[in-house]
């Protein structure tokens, strides 16, 4: 972290409007789908309760001069900030920052945010709040960011969202792209167009007939999915940086994705096919239409979201046989097969920084953790 410059008038704000937090969400280097105010709404109506906490910085010249009280004026500057979910039961919460906070880099802005996060979460009866920010363990700061943390009180946990994933480059034009695709899956691309399988765009209509798909993806693999309504509310608040792609064979819907962009990445989400739209390899087609999208969405990347972390851990082992048992350990992992599928893409490992809890109500959040264990 850089040593502290700010000269600026320094305010927490507890809810900037969805305006401001959005642009600031939109800029910030590490801005992600799930710290915009749309996914602080979906998770709002599915059990969960948001908050936007937000330091703005006012120069003291524009202080001086300025008589207008308004957060949003132009003279003021969210410079860090994060999105809160809260999951409240039986009088206690949870505390969880997913893919952030949205850190600036200034050891006096991001203390008075660490300060003003565990406030809020005491003021909520929290057991614990759990950031994940939203960086890679190779990133340049990860380390410094690491200890920082550890040296505020917070203790390393796993996270939620995945930590290990694959990262593909969108910069080539799609001519390369789908020749750097292995040579299995450029002919599954093929077969697919050859039987006639067709890619469309679905509409509102068509959330049903995803959900039906995800349903049947969800018996035959055995995974947790969300109702209905969740992916519906989902497509709808990200309009138009949401995409519903079907796959159609013989006038049936075989297969579906639902994606998402931010500012930086394309999000592999959601998606299911059916028996017969794995055989004829509707879901190969469908991900090289997704990746297309998120390139004409000017996305840098596509998180192809979510590989086995032994995998990840693998991609900087310190040895050959270090590595060589990490890929001997992630073969037992549920998400082995759909590594498989994922990888077929290209993408580099990615591996993000765990997840970290402060803990307010010990007794409790051990019997969490044993619970969740």
């Amino acid at each position: 972290m850089a040593t502290s410059s700010v000269d600026q008038i320094l305010t927490v704000v507890s809810e900037p409007s969805s305006t401001a937090w959005d642009a600031f969400v939109l800029q910030h280097s590490q801005g992600h789908l799930l710290q915009y105010s749309a996914w602080g709404v979906l998770k709002s109506r599915f059990g969960w309760r948001s908050q936007r906490v937000a330091i703005l910085g006012l120069a003291p010249e524009a202080a001086r001069n300025s008589t207008s009280k308004r957060l949003d004026d132009a003279n003021h500057t969210i410079l860090a900030g994060a999105q809160v979910l809260f999951r409240e039961r039986y009088g206690v919460s949870v505390a969880y920052i997913s893919r952030g906070p949205l850190f600036c880099g200034d050891p006096a802005v991001d203390d008075l945010l660490l300060e003003a996060l565990a406030r809020i979460a005491r003021r909520r009866r929290a057991i614990f709040l759990r950031l994940e920010p939203n960086m890679l363990a190779g990133d340049a700061q990860a380390d410094q960011y690491h200890t920082w943390l550890l040296m505020h009180g917070f203790q390393l946990s796993d996270p939620i969202q995945p930590r290990s994933t694959l990262h593909l480059d969108l910069a080539p034009p799609p001519e390369r792209l789908f020749a750097s695709f292995s040579k299995g899956h450029r002919a599954d691309i093929r077969k697919a167009e050859r039987l006639g399988v067709v890619i469309r765009t679905g509409s509102d209509a068509d959330i049903a007939a995803f959900y039906a798909i995800m349903q049947a993806t969800s018996a035959r693999a055995n995974f947790g999915i969300h109702t209905e309504a969740y992916y519906r509310a989902a497509w709808q608040l990200f309009q138009p940086r949401s995409k519903l792609l079907l796959a159609e064979q013989d006038g049936q819907v075989v297969a579906a994705h639902l994606v998402f962009a931010d500012s930086h990445a394309g999000l592999y989400l959601y998606s299911g096919a059916s028996d017969v739209g794995l055989k004829a390899g509707a879901n190969h087609l469908l991900q090289w239409h997704a990746i297309q999208w998120a390139r004409e969405q000017d996305c840098e990347t596509y998180d192809l979201w979510g590989i086995p972390d032994a995998l990840g851990r693998a991609a900087v082992a310190p040895d050959e046989a270090a590595r060589t048992a990490l890929e001997t350990e992630a073969q037992a992992d549920p998400l082995i097969g759909v590594y498989r599928f994922k990888k077929g893409f290209g993408g580099t490992t990615a591996r993000y920084l765990p997840a970290y809890d402060q803990v307010y109500l010990a007794p409790l959040y051990a019997l969490w953790r044993r619970r969740l264990a």
